[in-house]
């Protein structure tokens, strides 16, 4: 029998690539937008899912503007948080599964790194608070949720590092990046094929299956944003390359703190569903093919 998915979120690089990919798999997603339903109103959010009924609920929306968040806390809140704690209620009520996405911004990245899914958590910035508390909620509401932590999400469409260096290298200006801070860059097509792949087995498990929980997801192998920026001008235009500067994160003040080393162990991933991610840099030279023939 199909599964039915209801997908909170349309446009962005993780929803967009859910779209895209669910023809491949024996599934019918539903997908709302902003329009349809806005994450703002909890209210409205729980009342989709009980009247959609569905199998799986993957929420793909979220208030993501790191630094905006500093000056709207309670929006980010209301979105990231209370909204997917409500999702969750509702689908227990309707026996569906979840899937919430979350972000290595839990983490403080003073130490420890890489971090695994058991590691303490202090988030130092209020998006990656209101991150974490959605992840608290959304477990409290529903014994059959799965929190996906991933980090620096890119692809060829919507906003993201990727193209914003591309975008910035084609002004033709000096270029500085940030070089002490490391992570995992993740290719917003591999999350979604992830999701897709293991969408049978979390609809179908009972609470308690190690499937539920929380995990990591991100391409294998760190870089800091300056060696990404380098490695994105080599691929995007060898020789023709600009030089790519160096500086600190005290050097590039933003109203919210980022951690400096976040990354993410990735061996739960492997050992509970059976799955080792590609390096960054493979899924780096699709999204480039792509975003050329975007243009």
């Amino acid at each position: 029998m199909t599964l039915r998915i209801l997908q909170f979120g349309t446009t962005g690089q993780l929803a967009t690539e859910l779209l895209r990919q669910a023809p491949a798999h024996d599934v019918a997603l539903t997908a709302l937008s902003r329009a349809d339903c806005d994450l703002a109103d909890p209210a409205a959010a729980a009342r989709a899912v009980a009247e959609a009924r569905p199998d799986l609920v993957v929420i793909a929306a979220a208030y993501t503007a790191v630094d905006q968040a500093e000056s709207q806390r309670d929006l980010a809140h209301s979105i990231n948080a209370e909204a997917p704690g409500a999702i969750a209620a509702a689908a227990a009520q309707v026996r569906a599964a979840v899937v919430n996405i979350s972000t290595d911004y839990v983490f403080a990245g003073d130490g420890g790194a890489p971090y695994a899914e058991d590691a303490t958590t202090r988030p130092l910035n209020v998006y990656g608070a209101t991150k974490l508390a959605g992840e608290r909620t959304v477990a409290a509401a529903n014994p059959r949720a799965l929190n996906i932590r991933t980090s620096w999400v890119v692809s060829a469409h919507g906003k993201n590092f990727i193209k914003t260096m591309l975008r910035v290298a084609a002004a033709g200006n000096p270029l500085k990046v940030v070089d002490d801070q490391k992570g995992r860059p993740t290719s917003a097509a591999d999350l979604a094929g992830f999701i897709l792949t293991q969408a049978p087995r979390l609809a179908a498990a009972l609470a308690g299956d190690p499937a539920f929980g929380v995990v990591h997801f991100a391409n294998s192998g760190e870089v800091t944003w300056r060696g990404f920026a380098q490695a994105i001008f080599a691929e995007a235009l060898g020789d023709k390359a600009p030089e790519v500067g160096a500086q600190t994160t005290a050097e590039y003040v933003t109203p919210a703190q980022r951690p400096l080393h976040a990354t993410m162990d990735l061996g739960k991933l492997q050992r509970v569903f059976g799955v080792t991610p590609r390096p960054w840099s493979e899924a780096l030279g699709e999204i480039v093919a792509e975003l050329k023939t975007l243009t």
